[in-house]
């Protein structure tokens, strides 16, 4: 089994959701309202604190976002859009099942540490007694699960290209359900620092990147190469 990866360093919490400077109101707001979000939560946000971090009188947070629950998705928003753009390069790219397995490990450390996890933690525990948050959250959550999902099918279609065909109960959907769901609950169990699960979860995680080392080896010998199937199906 592949060895756990060496623990980096947490890299800071970001300080800006934007290329370039903050020099724009809004995007100051913005920014403060991140900072405010991942270290104090959703239950203390306070507009009057974010305006006075962001150098703004609180009457523009009102004109610029409308309302608290806006202002919050529009600072999902801001992260979540380049977040998906990497998780869909990173697909999209070079390298076998593994290879993309340990990418996306990688991610979620970074995300982790730099405060998004907690940001979308926030917005979900909100969501269950808001309304009008959740149906502005949920289709947030649903594009990085269908993301997972077509990653998933693409996966599969390579396998069976190279001759591995799976049992008809593990279907794309089913797979893409397992992982986007595991993720969410390991998601909340490192946010609440539960060392024991956090071992386990991190077994689990070495033995999909096994499995997938397997697999990609497999893949490689049916076809007399040493290109991973992944990375043959990216091409096509």
């Amino acid at each position: 089994m592949a060895p756990t990866p060496a623990v980096r360093k947490p890299r800071p919490v970001i300080s800006s959701l934007h290329d370039g400077d903050a020099t724009q109101t809004r995007e100051r707001i913005l920014d403060a309202t991140f900072r405010r979000l991942v270290s104090e939560g959703y239950a203390a946000l306070s507009v009057r604190e974010i305006a006075k971090d962001a150098g703004v009188n609180h009457a523009l947070i009102n004109y610029h976002f409308r309302s608290k629950d806006q202002l919050v998705i529009d600072v999902l928003d801001a992260v979540n859009q380049r977040l998906l753009a990497r998780q869909a390069s990173m697909y999209s790219g070079g390298g076998g099942f593994a290879q993309k397995w340990a990418d996306a490990r990688r991610f979620y450390q970074d995300d982790l540490a730099s405060g998004f996890v907690r940001l979308q933690a926030e917005l979900w525990a909100a969501s269950l007694s808001n309304p009008g948050l959740r149906e502005k959250f949920l289709p947030r959550l649903l594009a990085w699960k269908k993301l997972v999902l077509g990653a998933v099918r693409e996966a599969v279609a390579a396998l069976q290209a190279d001759g591995t065909k799976l049992p008809p109960p593990f279907t794309p959907d089913v797979i893409a359900c397992w992982i986007s769901e595991f993720w969410l609950g390991m998601e909340f169990a490192d946010l609440l620092g539960v060392k024991e699960e956090q071992v386990q979860h991190r077994a689990a995680l070495d033995a999909v990147q096994w499995l997938l080392e397997s697999l990609d080896a497999k893949a490689a010998n049916a076809t007399g190469g040493t290109e991973p199937a992944a990375r043959r199906r990216s091409r096509r």
